[in-house]
């Protein structure tokens, strides 16, 4: 049997994992016919065929399902063994293949993209923008941004950029029509613009009020997954809207939305970077998580909200679904 290359192994786990010759030759930087070859030649030195392939499926065959079982540990150390050499580098290289919703690629990505790729030039990102959950092992990202409630457990997390109250809004057309709430029990009687969430399940409205917690299942005609279409509705007096604080900033200091259940204080969300759980973070994703942690918060605070964040920030750390949250 003429010698078999390591290339060569990494071409077929890359295809038997994601079994597709096509999205094999686009993380490998390559073309699907290059593959196929590449997979030929291994079939011929091997003495087997390895993967069965139509126009329309690949899949390993029995003999490459145990190749395959047997490769990944094998690669997995080889990739090791590289980014150890790397970590001795003056500068950090490699890739770094990111799974982010939108608004988290606005305001925790946008504004230090520029920064962290003129600081390490060796880094390869890649940033894929993608609002539902995404298993981040089963489709070979390095680490993800999601907020912190919707991270597993079994994940490392570290929190990046700033915290984000929450605002229970309204327009004063709408507000004329319907009593003001004064508890989030009284939210049963109005017409919430409800969030659906990826999983398919609707979005609940927390709150919080001097230690008492309320989780409210929201009511309403309108049912969307877009922050701008639950911020136009509620200006259009469609009903009463729950939204990130500074995506209504502006129409509140308008008076074109009326905050409601102030006082409720809306549990706040963060962003966090989260990773499956590793004895050693790759050098590209050391940097990115420390770039990340280092960045400065998107808008400057009045010291009243910073004494309310912080306040509301202790309460989070103690309630949230915590993942393991990493040291910088």
């Amino acid at each position: 049997m003429r010698g078999v290359d390591i290339a060569e192994m990494a071409a077929f786990a890359a295809i038997a994992e994601r079994r597709s010759f096509t999205k094999a030759a686009a993380h490998l930087d390559t073309s699907p016919s290059a593959l196929s070859q590449t997979i030929r030649a291994l079939e011929d030195k091997l003495g087997a065929r390895l993967l069965n392939r139509t126009t329309r499926s690949v899949a390993p065959t029995e003999i490459g399902e145990h190749l395959l079982g047997r490769l990944r540990p094998l690669l997995d150390a080889f990739g090791a063994m590289v980014e150890s050499v790397n970590a001795l580098r003056t500068l950090p290289s490699g890739q770094i293949r990111l799974t982010v919703p939108r608004p988290a690629g606005h305001r925790v990505i946008g504004p230090i993209l520029g920064p962290f790729m003129n600081a390490n030039p060796a880094i390869n990102l890649e940033i894929s923008i993608e609002n539902a959950m995404v298993d981040i092992v089963k489709e070979r990202f390095d680490a993800g941004i999601r907020l912190g409630d919707s991270v597993e457990r079994d994940m490392i997390a570290l929190r990046v950029g700033e915290e984000m109250p929450i605002a229970v809004v309204a327009s004063p057309d709408y507000l004329a029509r319907h009593a003001r709430p004064k508890t989030p029990r009284d939210l049963r009687f109005h017409n919430c613009i409800r969030w659906r969430l990826a999983s398919g399940a609707i979005h609940h409205w927390r709150f919080e009020k001097k230690g008492k917690r309320v989780d409210i299942g929201p009511q309403g005609t309108l049912t969307v997954n877009d922050a701008d279409l639950v911020r136009r509705a509620a200006l259009e007096g469609v009903g009463v809207g729950y939204l990130f604080r500074h995506e209504v900033a502006a129409e509140i200091r308008d008076g074109r939305l009326i905050a409601l259940l102030k006082d409720w204080a809306p549990r706040p969300s963060s962003f966090y970077l989260y990773y499956p759980s590793r004895r050693q973070i790759p050098p590209p994703l050391k940097a990115l998580a420390q770039f990340l942690s280092r960045a400065p918060a998107k808008s400057p605070r009045t010291k009243k909200e910073d004494a309310s964040g912080s306040a509301a920030s202790r309460r989070k750390s103690r309630s949230i679904k915590t993942p393991r949250i990493a040291e910088n």
